[in-house]
């Protein structure tokens, strides 16, 4: 799959690709209000990978529903919708306006976002705050809950087992890790909030760990993500645990990308005599 804010809607990248030769595409994030985002600059380049603070910008739910649904519910694959919110009420109303559409079959919960009413403190670096969002999110939308955990914890698998818990289908890991970048010859952060969340080849040590602990954790499905570039990384990660994964940053570099490392992915089983991913996930 591909991971949201990476790809767009599907449709920007549909001449690079077949988007119906991929298993999903996890559209950017939405949220129930439309957002601005971040003021500018919000990207930054770094060694092995990049800062970004775009700050969810995006049209609300509503118009996501009106104007984008229309034109992507047809695409041969499985549509998934990237969902953010500032309050578990949010999320859930966000939620339960995806699920009236037929075409979407489940929803990637971003629990990284901050929680207003808790002094801003990411909903998804405690159990409780992860929890509140999948129970009430679980209490208004009926199909595949997919939930994006975020890596900067202290335990990953204490998150993993509360929202399990709570009825996520799967979890998804990682989402960015924090991050900075200084300008030294202004004298000041790069970005236009100080920190942003760092992805690409630099954090994939990181997520594969993670993905390892939490796929021992949980008894429900671990899709793996965090600087994959090639099919070796998602062989890697499937080894470690994870059922599917996702591919982000490196969309930027070549918009191809996921059905390359699709295509390795057959080659090396083929050449390994597997019949199936499902020989080789877990198997470390």
């Amino acid at each position: 799959m591909t991971a949201s804010g990476t790809f767009g809607y599907g449709l920007e990248f549909a001449d690079f690709m077949p988007l119906d030769g991929i298993g999903g595409i996890i559209v950017k994030g939405t949220t129930l209000k439309a957002r601005e985002g971040n003021d500018y600059p919000r990207m930054a380049e770094t060694p092995q990978g990049m800062l970004n603070c775009v700050g969810l910008q995006n049209k609300g739910v509503d118009y996501f529903c009106e104007h984008i649904y229309p034109q992507i519910k047809d695409i041969d694959t499985n549509m998934i919708v990237n969902v953010s919110g500032s309050s578990p009420e949010d999320y859930a109303e966000c939620a339960a306006r995806i699920d009236a559409l037929e075409h979407i079959p489940a929803i990637e919960l971003n629990i990284s976002c901050p929680n207003v009413k808790d002094g801003g403190m990411a909903f998804g670096v405690t159990c409780a705050g992860a929890s509140s969002v999948v129970r009430a999110v679980r209490q208004r939308y009926h199909k595949t809950l997919i939930v994006k955990l975020s890596p900067n914890v202290t335990d990953i698998t204490e998150i993993a087992r509360a929202v399990e818990a709570e009825g996520a289908d799967s979890v998804s890991l990682i989402n960015t890790l924090m991050g900075m970048a200084i300008d030294i010859e202004r004298r000041r952060p790069l970005l236009s909030i100080n920190t942003g969340g760092l992805s690409g080849p630099a954090v994939k040590p990181v997520a594969l760990r993670m993905v390892w602990q939490v796929a021992k954790a949980v008894k429900i499905p671990v899709i793996g993500l965090g600087g994959i570039s090639s099919a070796t990384d998602a062989i890697e990660f499937m080894m470690a645990g994870a059922t599917a994964i996702e591919i982000g940053t490196a969309n930027f570099l070549d918009p191809a990308i996921s059905i390359k490392v699709r295509d390795g992915i057959n080659d090396w089983l083929d050449s390994h005599g597997c019949r199936s991913v499902q020989e080789i996930i877990g198997v470390i």
